[in-house]
């Protein structure tokens, strides 16, 4: 048994001191101190620290120079390790829109490399399956996508890996994409996530009745709110499905936080959008098949198209706190259970809960991350 004390541990709904954290592969209880030490075999002080649940990133294509879609297993791997330093302690690495056999490969490389992440030796973030953005999104939305990958919507192509694919983006105005959704409800548990559209209002609603559950980047590559032409925005804000959110105050600005806090409390998913030049330096990379130009926060195509981002979660967290005028552990909840809740994952991840995985995140004030544990193993910890 290990325990963390002297902690400020964050619930989905506040905060708790003079407590300790018990866990081993799983999460026992928030116990006190001299029980914790009583009990545990392993103590990792906790100084102060805020002791938060991980954080879970459905929404990320590349870190530190690789990309999803180059379809390379090592990347992965790759990725996976240099998210944890952010707290992720699980995610889905996502698809560009890219040839369809591409995909396919993808998927096929993320049944294997799924059971890898949960062995203790693997280095770095769970992966717990794919998010395929495209490829039957709209080309008038395609934003930084290649339009050339762009398919009519068809559950056929996407069904046969229903057991790894965790969430797909797509276009329900697109011809069949009404048809798409009723069956991928119907056939498997994969979420649909409205994205890269120019769906009306009325569209986008119908999209949400017959079982789409998620947005894709709120505000990013859909139909906008207009007082009389409410688009996908609308749709968003007036029901209850997830609404994503890059964080990064350049994709969505700040302004917008507070509100965005308030009408989607608890259904808020922070995510970074992540591209193959997070963690890297200014410069030019590759999206895709495109040439995109990272300077500062923002990533944008030549001719001046808004790619992903350089976001890293735990700056997301930050953002959220300190411009959405939410408390420390609501903005976790938006990068931690509501995730979770969006792909169906919350009976194991997403919260401090006995029972659930033992993925723990320690960070300050400043939410820079000291130490993260996925599954009880600690697999970052910052040198001090």
């Amino acid at each position: 048994m290990k325990a963390i004390i002297n902690g400020i541990i964050l619930l989905p709904d506040s905060e708790l001191r003079g407590k300790a954290l018990l866990y081993d592969e799983r999460i026992r209880g928030i116990v006190s101190n001299e029980t914790a030490l009583r009990e545990a075999d392993e103590i990792l002080d906790a100084k102060g620290h805020y002791v938060s649940p991980g954080f879970i990133d459905t929404h990320t294509h590349g870190y530190g120079g690789v990309d999803v879609s180059d379809d390379r297993p090592e990347d992965v791997r790759h990725m996976a390790e240099g998210l944890i330093e952010n707290g992720v302690t699980s995610f889905l690495p996502t698809t560009l829109t890219v040839a369809f056999p591409t995909l396919a490969s993808i998927c096929e490389s993320i049944r294997v490399l799924a059971p890898e992440s949960r062995e203790p030796g693997f280095r770095g973030a769970e992966i717990l399956g794919v998010h395929l953005e495209g490829p039957f999104i709209n080309p008038e939305k395609k934003g930084a996508q290649n339009e050339e990958f762009i398919l009519p919507p068809d559950p056929d192509k996407v069904l046969p890996y229903q057991d790894i694919v965790r969430v797909i983006t797509l276009a329900p105005e697109m011809p069949g994409g009404l048809d798409c959704i009723r069956r991928l409800k119907a056939e498997s548990n994969i979420a649909v996530s409205i994205g890269h559209t120019s769906a009306a209002f009325d569209q986008a609603m119908d999209a949400i009745g017959l079982g789409a559950t998620r947005v894709t980047h709120l505000f990013n590559a859909m139909s906008g709110l207009h007082q009389r032409k409410p688009g996908v925005v609308g749709a968003a804000l007036n029901s209850d499905v997830y609404a994503e959110l890059i964080c990064d105050t350049f994709h969505v600005d700040k302004g917008l936080f507070p509100m965005l806090a308030k009408l989607k409390k608890g259904r808020l998913v922070l995510i970074t959008d992540a591209l193959r030049s997070a963690g890297m330096p200014d410069g030019k990379y590759e999206n895709g098949g495109q040439v995109f130009v990272l300077k500062g926060i923002e990533c944008r195509l030549t001719d001046g198209t808004i790619a992903g981002s350089v976001l890293r979660m735990n700056q997301a967290v930050k953002n959220l706190r300190d411009f959405g005028c939410v408390p420390l552990y609501e903005a976790v909840r938006a990068a931690s259970l509501t995730p979770a809740e969006s792909i169906g994952a919350a009976a194991s991840k997403g919260s401090l809960t006995p029972g659930k995985d033992a993925d723990i995140v320690i960070m300050d004030e400043s939410c820079a991350v000291k130490a993260a544990i996925v599954r009880g193993v600690c697999k970052y910890q910052k040198a001090e």
